[in-house]
């Protein structure tokens, strides 16, 4: 971690670095024999998300994540990570299948926000993220959501309804872009980094509104992220949190979800 303080912005250009390990990076890093698993039984396979079945040592999980690609043409095939309708609602098929067979479920958030394309609308987005968002609030497995580099909008919010949600120390997590924001708000888009700072959308900012549960730090080594060393911190926090919500049944487990989002808006209110 640079001693300097970053600003608001700094991070969000952090966040976006297309040298960013994406999704897949720490699923195959974190994970014992990931298998990635297609469709939505509807309309096609999104690879916008990626779902799947993974192992940590004798214990199955459920893989919910949304994957950005690093060259133009791994780009165009994700669709630049941004999920259309049909990437939710394989999600949602994933999510009622690890309720079924008891798995937890680990998602991944990292997205500028849905395709706010024509034929994404005209499928149903908005329905499809509200959707998403029902079936996460109701799972009676553990659910933990990580966001590890962007998170806008509710293209990230639709898999974020989670017991837990981790955040690296650089990524963000916010309603829509700072320069959405300054356009909307001032009508101005040349404010985006002031927009930044007033969004509250680093991971301390959200720790101290009580948004997100935990920081995962981003451990340097000569002047670059320890990639290894952060994935296995995060393997950590990841047995140690479902080991914890796996004492609780059913019932508490939705349960602990709803007063966490319940508990968490009437803070913000304050």
């Amino acid at each position: 971690m640079p001693s300097v303080k970053l600003s608001a912005w700094e991070i969000v250009e952090i966040a976006r670095n297309p040298k960013r390990k994406t999704s897949l990076d720490y699923i195959n890093e974190i994970f014992d024999d990931f298998m990635e698993l297609h469709g939505d039984r509807n309309f096609k396979d999104d690879k916008a998300i990626v779902c799947g079945l993974a192992r940590i040592e004798n214990q199955n999980y459920t893989i919910i994540a949304e994957q950005k690609g690093r060259s133009t043409k791994e780009n165009i095939e994700r669709n630049f990570g941004m999920p259309n309708p049909e990437s939710y609602r394989k999600a949602i098929r994933f999510m009622k299948q690890a309720e079924k067979f008891k798995r937890p479920v680990i998602t991944f958030i990292d997205t500028k926000g849905a395709y706010p394309g024509i034929g994404a609308e005209e499928r149903g987005q908005g329905e499809a993220i509200a959707s998403s968002m029902f079936e996460m609030a109701k799972l009676k497995v553990p659910v933990i959501s990580i966001v590890i580099g962007e998170g806008s909008s509710g293209g990230a919010l639709a898999i974020g309804v989670a017991n837990k949600v981790f955040m690296l120390e650089n990524a963000v997590y916010s309603i829509l872009s700072p320069e959405g924001y300054s356009s909307i708000l001032w009508k101005d888009s040349s404010r985006y980094k002031e927009a930044a700072e007033k969004m509250k959308l680093t991971a301390k900012d959200l720790y101290d509104l009580k948004v997100i549960d935990k920081i995962i730090k981003e451990p340097q080594k000569n002047g670059e992220v320890d990639f290894e060393k952060l994935a296995n911190n995060l393997k950590k926090e990841i047995i140690s949190s479902i080991n914890e919500l796996k004492k609780l049944d059913d019932k508490n487990i939705v349960q602990n979800r709803y007063e966490k989002f319940r508990n968490m808006g009437e803070y913000i209110k304050l």
